[in-house]
């Protein structure tokens, strides 16, 4: 819990630090954000805010956690876990992918950065060298292969034979090129608004540090067994969902409308990367399609706009992401993005809900 506090305190801190910093260097730099022209009109008024902020988001996750690696080191000799560096090497590569796209954003003065083919590429590259070294990398659970994990596959690999492992491996990089790329698109649509994806990622990552904070305390416990394997370094994953929520709570005071920053794709992707890593290390895949749940809406939104256009030539929203609807509706900024933030609240509590009943049920307590 100590190691926890001192996580959460660290990263704090370096957010209220690190922001503001960002935003001088930016400012210094004049490396504005580019504002679509097809947008809603009131957001011309943003154009030249400084954006890369998600350089301040990351940099505080990872010092909050290595300040909790020092104390638990020094104090009771422990070191850092693979599941803990395989979930923020995701965060800082998807953020880098992200720093790119955004700078050369700025270098051209629009828009636009990487191309499409350019940034799927990017992802893949990134996508299938996780999945690998998920398989590759030791682990302290029971079974050697806990890394590595598809949603509706529930025994361990270790149990397959040669072949069956192939296969496994296989369709383990094919899973996550997929979820890497769902997510972190999902959470770079939702970042469309002044505060939207930063506090809804706050509720987002709450529940995953409850999830994990329980089922590290259950760790040899019923939930283990039912589900036959046990999720590898839970307590080292809690306290990463918690430096993110503190990281992210730090760069909202100063993402909130009128926004003096944004996080860029360079934000919005590693969250996405981090959200995705996360949901495998620690077993809850499909869970997390509920506990992100307005992401899931967001990203929907959109394929439905660009899917009834392209067949039909008729559009279903005003402008899709769904946020940017509602504002072309009346909605006021503000009011859209507390809205969206108490509908993700619900969503990642239902999560947490839902995990707990399917706790309950594993271990024996719920018929």
């Amino acid at each position: 819990m100590k190691a926890l506090i001192l996580a959460v305190a660290v990263s704090l801190l370096c957010s209220f630090i690190l922001t503001p910093l960002t935003i001088r260097v930016v400012h210094k730099l004049h490396y504005g954000q580019y504002i679509r022209q097809d947008g809603p009109k009131s957001h011309l008024l943003k154009r030249g805010t400084p954006t890369l902020g998600g350089v301040a988001i990351i940099a505080s996750t990872v010092l909050g956690w290595l300040a909790s690696v020092i104390y638990r080191n020094v104090s009771y000799g422990m070191v850092p876990s693979t599941s803990a560096i395989l979930v923020l090497c995701s965060m800082v590569a998807f953020g880098g992918l992200g720093f790119v796209d955004d700078f050369l954003k700025v270098r051209k003065k629009r828009n636009l950065g990487l191309t499409v083919h350019a940034k799927l590429i990017g992802q893949f590259i990134i996508a299938s060298v996780w999945a690998v070294l998920a398989v590759l990398l030791p682990t302290n659970s029971p079974f050697p292969t806990a890394n590595m994990s598809i949603a509706w596959i529930e025994h361990p690999w270790i149990r397959l034979d040669f072949a069956g492992r192939v296969l496994g491996v296989i369709l383990f990089i094919i899973w996550m090129n997929f979820l890497f790329a769902a997510w972190t698109n999902a959470i770079n649509l939702t970042d469309g608004l002044d505060g939207l994806a930063s506090g809804t990622s706050i509720a987002a990552f709450c529940a995953l540090g409850l999830i994990a904070f329980w089922q590290n305390y259950h760790q040899a416990g019923s939930h283990a067994e039912g589900m036959q394997y046990a999720v590898s370094d839970p307590q080292d994953l809690a306290i990463i969902a918690a430096c993110v929520v503190a990281a992210c709570f730090g760069f909202l005071w100063f993402n909130t409308n009128p926004a003096e920053i944004f996080m860029g794709d360079t934000g919005s992707l590693a969250l996405g990367g981090l959200f995705a890593a996360m949901s495998v290390q620690m077993h809850i895949e499909l869970l997390a399609v509920v506990i992100g749940g307005l992401f899931v809406i967001e990203t929907c939104s959109d394929v439905i706009q660009v899917g009834v256009f392209h067949f039909f030539h008729k559009r279903v929203f005003k402008m899709a992401p769904l946020h940017h609807h509602f504002e072309l509706s009346g909605w006021q900024e503000n009011t859209t993005v507390v809205r969206f933030w108490m509908i993700e609240a619900l969503f990642a509590a239902a999560g947490v809900v839902l995990f707990y009943l399917d706790w309950l049920i594993r271990s024996g307590q719920l018929g």
